[in-house]
C-alpha cells in the first residue's frame, strides 16, 4: 500500500516523501483511515512502530479544513507522560505540518511557564502537553478547550505507571463531551481498559504486534559478569567493537551518574538522562547523542521512554529491569524499520531471577557469552524455560481475633490520609 491511497492531502504527502517514507507501517495503514472517518481509536503499539505519524498525519488532515483557533483555545490536545516524548511528538507535528497553515505548541514542566503562556495567547491547532504543566496553565486561564475537537493519549500505560490517573481524570472533566478520542498504549492491560471505558466511544481496536514480543531482527545476548566488573566490561565492549552510539539502561539515577563518570574516565564520551536532570540538560544530552558527540547515553527507564532514534545499533542493559515488560520496551529501541540491532545485557549472579522472568515472558532463552579476561566468580545457573502457568494460590483463612479489627482501623486511617494527600497534590495545594 502507498501513502497516496490513504486520503491524505498533497501538502502532507509531500512532507512524508521528503522524510523518505513511501509505504505506511501496519499501524499507520489501520489507524489513518479510522481516524479520518472520525472514529475513536484504541491502539496497542510500542515505540518504533510508526504510531506517532499514525495519529499525526490524519490529525493534521482533519484540522486543515476547520475554523482557526481563537486566543488561548486549542483544537487538538496530545497528552504524553514525559517531556522527551512531548518534544518528539511536537517535532513530528511540525515536520509533517510544515506545508499547512496550522499552529502547534508543546508545553511541559521544568522550564519557565511565561513563554508557554504567550504562545497560547495566539491560539493553537495542536497542543502537545504533559499533564502537570497543562493543569498549571489551565489554572492560570492560559488555555481553554471550548474549541477542542480531538484528544489523544499517547503511551497511556506509562501515564498510569507514573501516577497520572488523577491528573488525566481532572483534565477530562474540563473537556467538551463531543470530541474524537484516540488512545495509544503498549498493551491493553486491565487498567488501560478501565481507563478506556470512560474515554473512548465504540472504538476501533488496533493491535499491530503481539503482547510482549521482541523484534526478530534484534540479536539478544547475555554477558555473564560479576557485579563489580560491569563498568569495565561495558567500556571494553564499546572499545573492542568500536561502538559509536550505544544506549545504556540503568535502574537508578545515581547509578546513571556513576556510570557516566566511569565511562568518561576511560575515554568514552557519555551523558546521563534521568529525572533529576534539568530539561535543558536532558535536551542537550539527547541532542549530543543523536549528533554523534556522545557515544554512550545512560538512561533510566522513565527518562528514556519515548526516545526515538533512527537506526540505533546497540542497546545495553547495564542493570536488568525489575519489571520484565520493560526489557521489551528497552530493546525495542534498536532494530527498527527493518534495520539490524543488538541488545546486550550484563547479568550478574544476583540478577538470575530477573533474567529467568524475562526469558519466560519472551518465551526464549537468551544466548550467553563471557568476555575473555572477565570471567565471573559465580557463573549463572543454566536457564530452563517453564511454560506452565502459575498455580492459583489458595485463599488464606480469615483471622478472627481482635488484631484484625485493629489492622482494619489502621488501614482505613492510612487510606484516608493517602487520599487526602493525593487530593491536595492534584489540586495544587
Amino acid at each position: 500500500m502507498s501513502f497516496d491511497l490513504l486520503g491524505l492531502p498533497d501538502s502532507l504527502l509531500k512532507a512524508v516523501k521528503e522524510q523518505g517514507y513511501t509505504e505506511p507501517s501496519p499501524i499507520q495503514a489501520q489507524a489513518i483511515p479510522a481516524i479520518l472517518e472520525g472514529k475513536d481509536v484504541m491502539a496497542a503499539a510500542q515505540t518504533g512502530t510508526g504510531k506517532t505519524a499514525g495519529f499525526t498525519l490524519p490529525l493534521l488532515t482533519l484540522l486543515e479544513k476547520g475554523n482557526r483557533p481563537k486566543p488561548n483555545q486549542v483544537r487538538a490536545l496530545v497528552l504524553t507522560p514525559t517531556r522527551e516524548l512531548a518534544a518528539q511528538v511536537h517535532a513530528s507535528v511540525a515536520t509533517y505540518g510544515k506545508n499547512m497553515p496550522l499552529r502547534s505548541a508543546v508545553v511541559f514542566g521544568g522550564v519557565k511557564i511565561n513563554p508557554q503562556m504567550q504562545i497560547l495567547r495566539q491560539g493553537v491547532d495542536v497542543l502537545v502537553a504533559t499533564p502537570g504543566r497543562l493543569i498549571d496553565l489551565y489554572n492560570q486561564n492560559a488555555v481553554s478547550f471550548k474549541q477542542l475537537e480531538v484528544l489523544i493519549l499517547d503511551e497511556a500505560d506509562r501515564m498510569l505507571d507514573m501516577g497520572f490517573i488523577h491528573d488525566i481524570k481532572r483534565i477530562l472533566a474540563v473537556l467538551p463531551k463531543q470530541r474524537q478520542n484516540l488512545l495509544f498504549s503498549a498493551t491493553f492491560s486491565p487498567d488501560i481498559r478501565r481507563l478506556a471505558k470512560g474515554l473512548v466511544n465504540n472504538p476501533v481496536e488496533i493491535s499491530v504486534s503481539p503482547r510482549n514480543t521482541t523484534a526478530e531482527n534484534v540479536t539478544q545476548t547475555v554477558y555473564e559478569v560479576d557485579k563489580t566488573k560491569k563498568s569495565i566490561v561495558l567500556s571494553t565492549l564499546i572499545k573492542q567493537n568500536d561502538w559509536q552510539q550505544v544506549l545504556v539502561f540503568v535502574k537508578t539515577k545515581h547509578g546513571a551518574n556513576r556510570l557516566v563518570k566511569s565511562l568518561e574516565g576511560r575515554g568514552i564520551t557519555a551523558a546521563a538522562i534521568h529525572g533529576n536532570k534539568s530539561q535543558a540538560a536532558r535536551t542537550r544530552a539527547l541532542a549530543g547523542f543523536k549528533e554523534g558527540q556522545v557515544r554512550a547515553l545512560v538512561a533510566t527507564d522513565i527518562a528514556a521512554r519515548g526516545i526515538d532514534i533512527d537506526q540505533l545499533p546497540q542497546v545495553v542493559n547495564f542493570d536488568l529491569p525489575h519489571v520484565s515488560e520493560d526489557y521489551v520496551h528497552r530493546i525495542g529501541r534498536t532494530g527498527r524499520a527493518g534495520n539490524e540491532g543488538q541488545a546486550l545485557s550484563l547479568v550478574c549472579n544476583e540478577e538470575f531471577k530477573l533474567l529467568k522472568d524475562i526469558e519466560k515472558l519472551i518465551k526464549k532463552v537468551i544466548p550467553r557469552k563471557i568476555l575473555a579476561g572477565f570471567e565471573p566468580g559465580e557463573p549463572l545457573s543454566p536457564s530452563v524455560l517453564d511454560g506452565r502457568d502459575p498455580k492459583p494460590q489458595k485463599p488464606k483463612k480469615p483471622h478472627s481475633d481482635h488484631r484484625d479489627g485493629q489492622r482494619s482501623a489502621a488501614n482505613t486511617a492510612a487510606n484516608k490520609k493517602h487520599r487526602s494527600a493525593r487530593s491536595n497534590f492534584v489540586s495544587g495545594k
